[in-house]
């Protein structure tokens, strides 16, 4: 991926990330409209198990391009999706397939994007080599348009060996401000820099005369990525195993684009209120502004099998001093991208339309995210469209299954008869406080819920005075999701958060 954005004022018309729309800014205009915490629609912001997103921006769209997760002798074609406010994504299938490449059989591997040269290139990996005597290695291929089909270049890998103890994978493609471009890679708990020649298909020589110079930092394992912000190069990679708990990601910053990179902290890990395996990621900055998106691979928390990963995006914030915060896994969705993407139904008919999470009529349909808070804030936007019953919100869920009272957990909802309602379930239905209050039918209704140890309160549109507070400690942790008990409902603005 290319970055090389200066600062936040560093172009004076550009585009603007701004209430989910690209707005395009005058010389004027100022920069600072909201802007997305995360992916605001939720993430997964794509359908299906995918791993090691790289990033682009041409012409004004958004580019991921990523590895396809799956069995590691099928992973011989790569997709690609597109955005142009990175909330609706188009799916861009096979860009690359290991038909294209004929020396590359399996395990194709981190596309790296970049555009140079009126061409788009994108580097793979494929083979996964084990040692100097097998095929494979580093890839380039090339294509007319973003979307592909793209080609291989050279008819061979650009690299095909270990030097300095690195495997060839997990590249990442660099176009410094003055037009040099670098490559930054590595398996094997070693990383390489090395520089690509202005064809974008060999290797030039540093001015010592050699081709291929070390740069790992502590803890390196794989997944090597470069950007640059207000004249500092940050060098980011992920650590730890990608099928463990303690997949993460860690950088450095450096005056030069070759180092040396002194590990300074962890940007992201793994959350296990949210997700685990967080790592392989890339880094975006939205053209003209200081917003920047970190765009990476996790894993849902009920999932076993490594290869099902997901891919996700969070806002990257940096400090005074420039280095970067931790990132903070967030949980929302706003279903502004007409889909349910993370969401797992127990009865009842859901549908995404129209900016809203939509239920039918049932006996206690339930739609859960794969969460697991224990204490926290959890806020909803509740629409009661039809029906007597009520709808609202679950919270610290297990055991989830089809029926009206089959989870282990609490329900707090509100209904058109003017109730708004706390219970626990358990197989059955324990009432824990009710109040009343004006809830015509048709009309939202923000509703939130803190839990913290055994402490409960329950809120509606007055976000200050609990309708009900109670005390039960029952159920510690789990899940969140809405739910409907004889009423039809629309849910929107779902917002999970740790109690502060």
């Amino acid at each position: 991926m290319t970055v090389t954005s200066t600062g936040p004022l560093a172009k004076t018309c550009a585009l603007l990330l701004a209430g989910g729309l690209l707005v395009a800014l005058s010389p004027s205009a100022a920069v600072a409209a909201p802007v997305y915490t995360t992916s605001e629609a939720g993430n997964p912001f794509v359908d299906g198990w995918y791993a090691d997103p790289d990033t682009e921006i041409y012409d004004g769209r958004y580019w991921v391009f990523p590895t396809t997760s799956k069995a590691y002798h099928e992973q011989t074609r790569l997709d690609a999706f597109s955005s142009a406010d990175m909330v609706n994504w188009t799916k861009h299938p096979d860009v690359l397939t290991t038909a294209d490449i004929s020396w590359a059989e399996y395990a194709l591997w981190a596309p790296a994007p970049v555009k140079r040269n009126g061409k788009y290139y994108l580097y793979f990996a494929a083979n996964d080599i084990q040692n100097d005597a097998q095929l494979g290695g580093i890839g380039v291929a090339v294509a007319d348009r973003p979307e592909g089909p793209y080609k291989d270049a050279i008819g061979r890998p650009l690299i095909s060996q270990f030097h300095n103890g690195a495997q060839p994978i997990d590249q990442d493609v660099f176009i410094d401000d003055d037009g040099q471009a670098y490559m930054y890679y590595g398996g094997w708990h070693h990383a390489n820099v090395v520089k690509l020649n202005p064809d974008m298909t060999s290797l030039g020589t540093f001015a010592d005369g050699s081709t291929y110079k070390e740069i790992t930092p502590e803890n390196y394992t794989e997944g090597s990525f470069m950007f640059k912000r207000d004249g500092k190069y940050y060098f980011m990679w992920s650590e730890g195993g990608w099928t463990g708990p303690d997949y993460s990601v860690s950088y450095a910053m450096s005056d030069s684009p070759t180092g040396p990179f002194r590990k300074i902290d962890k940007v992201l890990a793994q959350d296990p209120a949210v997700a685990r395996g967080s790592g392989h990621h890339s880094v975006v900055n939205v053209p003209g502004t200081d917003v920047w998106y970190i765009v990476y691979h996790r894993r849902p928390l009920s999932e076993t099998d490594g290869n099902h990963r997901q891919l996700a995006y969070d806002r990257l914030h940096f400090n005074a001093d420039g280095t970067i915060r931790r990132v903070e896994m967030q949980v929302r969705d706003n279903f502004a991208d007409g889909n349910a993407l993370g969401w797992k139904t127990y009865g009842g008919s859901w549908s995404a339309a129209g900016g809203r999470y939509r239920a039918s009529r049932s006996p206690g349909g339930k739609a859960l995210l794969d969460t697991n808070f224990a204490d926290l804030t959890y806020d909803a936007d509740v629409t009661l469209t039809s029906g007597g019953g009520d709808a609202g919100l679950t919270f610290r869920v297990t055991r989830p299954g089809v029926g009206p009272d089959s989870y282990s957990g609490y329900y707090a909802g509100i209904s058109a008869s003017g109730r708004v309602v706390l219970g626990r379930a358990d197989g059955s239905w324990t009432p824990l406080g009710t109040a009343r209050m004006s809830l015509p039918p048709g009309s939202t209704h923000r509703l939130r819920v803190t839990a913290v140890g055994s402490s409960i309160k329950v809120y509606v549109d007055d976000l200050a005075t609990p309708r009900i507070s109670v005390t039960d400690g029952t159920h510690r942790s789990g899940a969140n999701g809405v739910r409907v008990f004889d009423t039809a409902a629309s849910f929107d603005n779902v917002a999970v958060r740790p109690a502060q």
